[in-house]
């Protein structure tokens, strides 16, 4: 089996290799093209496009958006194990500020995360896949990977995992990868960790509703403004003194609406807040104590205020074994020192970790930066790639999942 995969990563980098162009010509079309958050239409069908012409046959998910294909190489085993590679696909509301010949044409949203060349990455992962039929033809019976790619809308609305996994895309699945680019580390370079890769975030919801009247008797109202300065304060305060300072946890209050006019107190307030935390315990010790403080501010101010907590995403759980082998494959393609540890978990979120909830997977970063050129971080208006990074991702993918199946297998034969 081993000189057999031996062979076949020939044939992955042969194959992408002679796709230099045509991945570069996707990336940009997909980056001067970009479709926000539940609207991936048109990408989606520019995928199905691609993947049909070379030679499969995706299923396009609910609602036009998304898609998955199915791809079995060699002769495996009926209850053999499937590995699903997983592409995220939507763009920011964000103004392109890039002065290059592939910038967006649609005005005020930009592939700024790199969902374009993650797209295009999974793509060649999957066109190269054909090419490995060819090449595992030969394999005795039993031999051979089962292979599920997935192409994700809204992931920056943290739905898009959680719509597809209701809609039975890992039905079947054994085990599943993702990467995400990483302008922080230069080309060639690539980020692995076992077990916590981002945080876990919750959206926060704080209604505060008070009596409104005149700013010159407020002795007349309940004045939500102050009480939301209240709960913002005591928020800010006392968080970080409720659990362990070594346990990484972030609330951040980023959008307060409310009033109408300098002489009006208003009826209510609303604050739209994010919590971001690492150990399950720890959100769960946040969560009771935003309770208890939002409690505190309403029964000292008089206003009524409810809380929601919505759209929960679990942090991005990366399997040890898996991981282990994503790390061997990176290796493999870039050499052991250009494949290093992440010290620490991010505070960020991906909705990949929906995913991990349900099936072992791990995801790794995998570095964009050019050499001495200035780089811009995700989310900002002027991200790009070194598109060098599009001949890697397809390799590490194809190397990784060939030594999954045949780890998963071994496993499933005692």
């Amino acid at each position: 089996m081993q000189t057999t995969f031996g062979r076949c990563y020939q044939v992955i980098d042969d194959s992408v290799s002679e796709m230099d162009a045509e991945l570069t010509e996707l990336r940009r079309f997909l980056h001067a093209h970009p479709e926000p958050s539940g609207e991936e239409v048109q990408t989606t069908r520019l995928v199905l496009g691609r993947l049909e012409e070379a030679g499969l046959e995706p299923h396009i998910c609910h609602g036009g958006l998304g898609l998955i294909a199915d791809l079995e190489l060699g002769h495996p085993a009926a209850d053999a194990p499937r590995i699903a590679v997983r592409a995220d696909m939507d763009a920011l509301r964000l103004v392109d500020e890039k002065d290059v010949p592939y910038a967006s044409q649609n005005h005020g949203v930009t592939h700024a995360c790199g969902h374009d060349a993650h797209t295009t990455i999974t793509y060649a992962a999957a066109k190269t896949a054909i090419q490995l039929r060819a090449a595992m033809a030969e394999c005795e019976p039993g031999v051979g990977v089962k292979m599920r790619f997935i192409f994700q809308p809204a992931e920056e609305t943290c739905e898009g995992a959680k719509s597809l996994v209701e809609q039975g895309v890992l039905k079947g699945v054994d085990a599943i990868l993702a990467l995400h680019l990483d302008p922080e580390r230069p080309v060639g370079d690539a980020g692995v960790r076992d077990g916590f890769l981002t945080a876990n975030c919750d959206e926060i919801d704080f209604f505060v509703q008070g009596r409104g009247g005149h700013a010159a008797r407020p002795h007349h109202s309940i004045d939500p403004i102050a009480a939301a300065s209240q709960l913002v304060g005591a928020l800010y305060q006392y968080i970080p003194r409720s659990v362990d300072s070594r346990d990484p946890a972030v609330f951040t209050v980023g959008k307060i609406l409310g009033g109408y006019a300098a002489n009006v107190i208003p009826e209510s307030v609303e604050l739209l807040g994010t919590l971001r935390t690492i150990g399950r315990d720890t959100r769960s010790r946040i969560i009771q104590r935003i309770r208890e403080i939002t409690h505190g501010v309403s029964e000292s101010s008089g206003v009524k205020i409810t809380v929601e907590f919505r759209n929960p995403l679990a942090s991005v759980d990366n399997d040890k074994n898996i991981n282990r082998l994503v790390t061997q494959a990176a290796r493999d393609v870039l050499g052991d020192s250009h494949v290093k540890q992440i010290d620490k978990p991010s505070m960020g979120s991906e909705d990949f970790g929906v995913y991990l909830e349900h099936v072992p997977g791990a995801m790794y970063r995998l570095g964009c930066a050019a050499p001495n050129c200035p780089s811009h971080f995700l989310h900002s208006p002027k991200f790009d790639i070194d598109e060098r990074v599009l001949q890697l991702g397809p390799r590490i993918f194809l190397r990784a999942a060939l030594l999954i199946s045949q780890e998963l297998k071994a496993d499933s034969e005692g």
